[in-house]
């Protein structure tokens, strides 16, 4: 049986539009179900599967009942679907060095365990037949060293170069410090730790790897191009040459607006790019054939839950996903649980029947 989602990140264009769905929206999956998501998070997650197979939502292994967020004891830190966060982490990074000399001393290298430093992918980096082995685990024993062909079985690292020096530093600090001669070794430390993760990464059954990377925001560009080819780019090009040696497939994934670093990215061996609206998918499905592309559909029009609006995104999405092999409905900001389940469903909907090639 063709995996959709294999052929769609290799451009082959599967008759029926594919989804990758940021997916965290409890109140519409109890709307569209009629089952109580928090009374019955098992039962309401398999009849959603059953409605929409497209979205391949995870299935909780029971049917416990979880907290709501509004019985939960600490709401000052942002919710995320069904439950708050616990912590700011950029508050975490900005207070974890005294100085900025202390930050410009710090080896990545010598700390090498950061299992508890809330830098998203918190583990120990010291060994890599130890990190081989944790990575191993969340693939099938009877698959030895290769995945199934056509399975889209992937690998995914949160913290392909940029998101290193951010998360551990806090925005500030980074961006204050970023420029100082001092900074390259960091950078550099930073790399020989990821070099370990990609040689990791091609020795896994996986025919992808999901490289995640907040190199823009809504605007564009965190910091100048020149820095990016400098210090970023160069080592993309490097950890993705480690993994495509190994037959594996580079998706790229960033926040944002990718318009300006593209080329780039595409450059450095990447099969395609999943990010936000704020970027011209379609400039990307004529410049570059049949490669993977996500992210166009827009949550703030699924906020304003306007009929005629969400269907001319749907259809336009549709348009773009008739110029690309590789194209995948996705709301790229995301489906959070403030989006209204109307809105959530008419999309879900209007692409089950217009998302055709």
């Amino acid at each position: 049986m063709s995996d959709p989602v294999y052929e769609s990140y290799m451009g082959l264009g599967p008759k029926r539009i594919a989804h990758w769905e940021h997916w965290s929206n409890p109140d519409a999956e109890t709307w569209i179900t009629g089952i109580d998501y928090y009374d019955h998070p098992r039962l309401c997650r398999i009849r959603m599967n059953e409605l929409y197979p497209q979205l391949r939502l995870g299935i909780p292994p029971t049917d416990d009942p979880k907290p709501r967020p509004e019985n939960q004891p600490d709401k000052s830190k942002g919710r995320w679907g069904d439950s708050y966060r616990t912590h700011w982490q950029q508050e975490i990074a900005a207070h974890r060095f005294s100085s900025r000399e202390a930050i410009l001393k710090f080896s990545p290298l010598e700390q090498g365990d950061f299992t508890d430093w809330s830098v998203f992918e918190n583990r120990d980096y010291r060994n890599e037949e130890t990190l081989f082995r944790f990575y191993r685990s969340h693939y099938p024993a009877e698959w030895g060293d290769k995945a199934p062909p056509g399975s889209s079985a992937s690998a995914y690292f949160y913290n392909t170069m940029f998101m290193w020096p951010l998360l551990t530093f806090g925005y500030e600090n980074f961006l204050e410090l970023c420029m100082e001669p001092e900074f390259e070794r960091i950078m550099e430390e930073f790399a020989e730790i990821n070099r370990r993760v990609f040689r990791v990464f091609a020795r896994l059954p996986v025919n992808f790897v999901i490289c995640h990377d907040d190199i823009v925001i809504s605007s564009g560009p965190i910091v100048s191009p020149a820095w990016m080819r400098k210090h970023i780019f160069p080592r993309y090009e490097e950890f993705w040459d480690i993994v495509r040696k190994a037959g594996k497939e580079v998706i790229f994934m960033s926040d944002g607006n990718m318009d300006v670093f593209v080329d780039d990215v595409m450059a450095c061996g990447a099969r395609g790019i999943i990010s936000e609206p704020y970027t011209n998918y379609k400039a990307i499905a004529r410049k570059y054939e049949n490669c993977f592309i996500a992210g166009e559909g827009d949550n703030r029009i699924l906020m304003r839950n306007r009929p005629e609006e969400i269907r001319a995104m749907v259809e336009s999405m549709v348009d773009t996903g008739r110029m690309s092999g590789g194209y995948m409905m996705c709301i790229g900001n995301h489906i959070p649980f403030n989006v209204p389940p109307p809105a959530v469903k008419l999309y879900l909907d209007l692409s089950a029947e217009l998302a055709w090639r």
